[in-house]
């Protein structure tokens, strides 16, 4: 309180300068000094600060120095204390305005107590919180990352082994069978890539589970498609399907033959299952074989593979005893083998707006076969193959020798000839409608025609033509109806 009280004389002092000057100056002509001067102007305000009781009350404690202090430190130590003084001046205005605080309602001003103690939140304990599984780093936060690479690397080995599996498969079989089919043809590999055929002795990959072969240069024939057919081995999900449904590799052959060298007939053998799937797919079984497979029993043929024939010569002449010792031996291995001189691949569904015409056909031998194993192929398995080939080679001369006699050929030429009528009647409605169709275009553009003629006389000319050819038209069927009628009498 001693300071605030030295405080208000000195700001009035500091007020009075400007009035004073002029005083100081006429009282100092005299020549009385200024130190005795300012001692008697300020000597009011001395008697009114030597209130012993008020600056017992507001005295702070005086502090005890250090033992250890040296005695020039004791300025020091009062200059502390008068500003300690000054501050404690500055802790008593706080508490004055906290006290004001206090008197309002304390729901009026809100967070006013908690204004009072910003410092409480320092002393709150520290709480560590523990770190949830997820966030924290261990193996079991990374299971599916762990599982997706096992996966990758699980799909690229098998990828690997199958593909390197089906590629030494097809060599094997290669291997097996290059010298027959080189003493047989007079080409054999050509990959198509090079203008002049080449052979180039080696199969074409189309991809890692489909190997090709061409072979051509030979009597009665245009050439031979040997086709390898492995299972998906590269692909793991292929693999794992195949565990719930097995399935085999397959060798299919297709050999396309002159027009001359081959007969009219249709003919296939093998498994009932399959014999029932190309009846129901296949063009011309479908159209030239409408009985049901009959049973091989009769030739000396397993249970297990069944018949399709277009006449019962065709049958006869195809299964000599050779055909049907190769058939007996390997029924196991044969799926189906199909002769036809009017094949044309699948039933192809015509759409509408699409010219409707039979589909060209070629005069081909077809032949399936089963690689033994059921998947789990090996070498071996391959070169059991080779006396099925001996097989195709030999059905290549068998059919370009067998003929038809006289009714045989006759009975062929009129299924031929049935066939190609039902066609036509069933797309008999289809080119009504389309040439319907034309006519309309024709009259539409004709009358275009006369409605852009400019000249008046020659339009109506126009017009009086085409009304003369429609008459002519209705009169001609009216004739004809008559004709018709005249005839039934």
């Amino acid at each position: 309180m001693r300071s605030a009280y030295l405080l208000i004389p000195a700001l009035l002092l500091l007020q009075a300068l400007p009035v004073s000057s002029g005083r100081y100056n006429d009282d100092f002509d005299d020549g009385e000094d200024l130190a005795d001067f300012d001692d008697n102007d300020f000597a009011e305000f001395e008697d009114m600060n030597d209130d012993p009781a008020a600056e017992a009350e507001t005295a702070p404690p005086p502090r005890t120095a250090p033992a250890s202090q040296p005695d020039e430190d004791e300025d020091e130590d009062e200059a502390t204390v008068e500003l300690e003084d000054g501050m404690d001046g500055f802790e008593d205005s706080e508490t004055q305005d906290q006290d004001m605080y206090t008197k309002y309602d304390q729901e009026e001003f809100e967070g006013i107590g908690d204004m009072e103690k910003p410092g409480h939140s320092m002393k709150d304990p520290l709480i560590i919180h523990t770190v949830p599984a997820h966030l924290q780093n261990s193996w079991e936060s990374y299971y599916m990352e762990i599982l997706m690479v096992t996966g990758l690397l699980a799909y690229i080995m098998n990828y690997i082994i199958g593909k390197n599996k089906n590629s030494r498969l097809a060599q094997t079989w290669f291997n097996s069978h290059r010298e027959l089919l080189e003493s047989n043809f007079a080409l054999v590999g050509d990959d198509g890539t090079s203008k002049e055929p080449v052979s180039t002795g080696k199969l074409n990959q189309e991809n890692e589970h489909i190997y090709n072969l061409w072979c051509s240069g030979r009597v009665c024939c245009e050439g031979m498609l040997i086709q390898l057919k492995f299972l998906k081995r590269q692909d793991l999900l292929n693999v794992l399907a195949r565990m719930m449904r097995p399935a085999g590799d397959q060798v299919q052959i297709k050999v396309t033959l002159n027009e001359e060298d081959m007969d009219t007939f249709v003919f296939a053998v093998g498994t009932k299952k399959a014999m029932a799937k190309l009846q129901k797919e296949m063009q011309d079984l479908s159209e030239f074989c409408g009985d049901k497979p009959k049973s091989g029993a009769k030739y000396g043929l397993p249970d297990s593979l069944s018949i399709l024939s277009e006449m019962g010569e065709v049958t006869d002449g195809v299964m000599d005893n050779k055909m049907v010792h190769y058939i007996t031996n390997h029924a196991d291995k044969i799926e189906s083998i199909h002769f036809s001189d009017q094949f044309s691949g699948p039933k192809v569904m015509q759409e509408e707006g699409q010219p409707l015409k039979l589909p060209d056909t070629k005069k081909s031998l077809l032949f399936t076969f089963n690689v033994p194993g059921m998947g789990n192929t090996s070498p071996k398995d391959m070169d059991a193959l080779l006396p099925l080939m001996n097989m195709v080679i030999y059905s290549i001369d068998k059919v370009k020798k067998l003929r038809l006699n006289r009714e045989g050929k006759l009975k062929a030429d009129r299924n031929r000839a049935r066939v190609e009528e039902n066609f036509l009647k069933q797309t008999h409605a289809q080119r009504q409608e389309a040439a319907q169709t034309r006519r309309e275009e024709k009259k539409r553009a004709e009358k275009e025609r006369i409605m852009n003629e400019e000249d008046p006389e020659r339009q109506r000319r126009l017009e009086e033509a085409a009304q003369r050819r429609e008459q002519k038209k209705i009169e001609k069927k009216q004739m004809k109806m008559k004709q018709i009628k005249v005839k039934a009498m």
